[in-house]
């Protein structure tokens, strides 16, 4: 199949020109300029359009705390225990949550779907596709753990009187945790060097969880608002060799020269929103921008259900508004958010050997009065 008479977003360094791309059994084998020498009846024209990569919201609660739903629909905080890796999103998400198509129909493409914020650890997170019938056939990989500091944690075990109720606490226990999982490690290699030698270590379903964070399999994904909060997460993170994402960094622009010189990534959002608590008085359109001008490299996120998933072009916009290049905005909720999650061989750019995730926009892609024309997933018309 070929989409033809396209003007081309790629989100790679020829970023904008007129052309065609071929699809084949899901995956984007050419793009090329100007237009095929033949076409077919099952080709699509894009009248002129704007081809861009599937947006990506690389941080969500999608389908784990679903829509119009209580109790019964929120499978997001396991808040039993302050510190739970062994928990997967992948257990717990509804592919069928109505928000899935709500999110295709703006051009949502991908999303990382992750547990809450009130535990210290709160376990694997999941990027995924938003179409499909079965999480594991939507499953793109499991690439990030989720930590959280500061209030959420703070305030979830001081409300039922437990530990931690201090950032210190919450520091601490990440600490320990990681500390046993690479004591647990190390006896696993003993004991595979010298099976005759050393006794077979006792499962540990948390140890087995944090193993592919410590051999950089996967990300540490700190869900941090204030800037001293992002400190203590790259402490932790340098402390065990961790390869560290911000999550939220609403306080992020205060030190955001600092964290430039760190090299930090940090998945901004939600943009939309009040100062609705104490962690986020520091909430300022200007952030991306700010963060963006000092070379911290970024993405844009809902945080659905805190912003509905469709309204990720209007938050990127937003973003533009608040002093954001344009580009860099489009980037931020396609190459650079898959770039930031780890994913940039399967997702992000039209480009070839990357999966056929693409939208069509007949004008300006993060105009609030614009909708996709069509949405392709794995070379699928799902929307349109």
């Amino acid at each position: 199949m070929i989409v033809y008479n396209a003007e081309i977003y790629s989100m790679t360094e020829d970023m904008h020109f007129y052309g065609y791309v071929e699809v084949q059994d899901g995956k984007i084998t050419a793009v090329e300029q100007g237009k095929p020498k033949t076409v077919s009846e099952g080709d699509i024209d894009a009248k002129g359009g704007r081809l861009l990569p599937g947006f990506i919201d690389a941080h969500t609660h999608l389908g784990i705390i679903e829509d119009g739903m209580d109790f019964e629909g929120d499978d997001c905080n396991e808040v039993s225990d302050p510190f739970t890796p062994q928990l997967r999103a992948l257990d717990g998400i509804d592919p069928y949550d109505r928000c899935f198509a709500e999110a295709r129909a703006q051009g949502v493409t991908s999303v990382m779907v992750s547990p809450g914020s009130a535990n210290a650890c709160g376990g694997e997170m999941l990027l995924m596709k938003t179409s499909g019938r079965c999480v594991d056939e939507m499953a793109i990989a499991a690439c990030g753990m989720k930590f959280a500091l500061g209030e959420n944690p703070k305030a979830t075990y001081n409300s039922r009187d437990e530990a931690p109720v201090t950032r210190m606490a919450i520091a601490a226990l990440i600490r320990e945790g990681l500390q046993k999982a690479k004591l647990y490690s190390e006896r696993l290699q003993r004991f595979e060097e010298h099976p005759d030698e050393e006794e077979t270590p006792e499962f540990d379903a948390k140890c087995e969880a944090l193993l592919p964070l410590l051999e950089g399999d996967q990300k540490a994904h700190f869900h941090c608002h204030r800037a001293d909060d992002i400190c203590t997460a790259v402490r932790i993170a340098k402390e065990f060799g961790l390869e560290c994402v911000i999550v939220h960094g609403t306080g992020a622009h205060m030190a955001a020269e600092l964290f430039g010189e760190w090299g930090l990534s940090v998945i901004v959002g939600p943009v939309i929103g009040s100062r609705s608590k104490p962690e986020l008085r520091e909430m300022e359109l200007q952030n991306a921008a700010i963060l963006h001008e000092h070379g911290v490299k970024i993405a844009i996120c809902t945080d659905h259900p805190e912003v509905p998933i469709q309204y990720l072009p209007l938050s990127a916009a937003l973003a533009v508004k608040g002093g954001l290049p344009e580009e860099t905005a489009l980037r931020a909720i396609t190459a650079d958010a898959a770039d930031i999650l780890g994913v940039s061989d399967r997702i992000g750019r039209i480009a070839v050997g990357l999966d056929a995730d693409m939208v069509l926009f007949d004008g300006d892609p993060l105009d609030v009065m614009q909708s996709p024309v069509w949405v392709m997933i794995g070379g699928k018309i799902v929307t349109g």
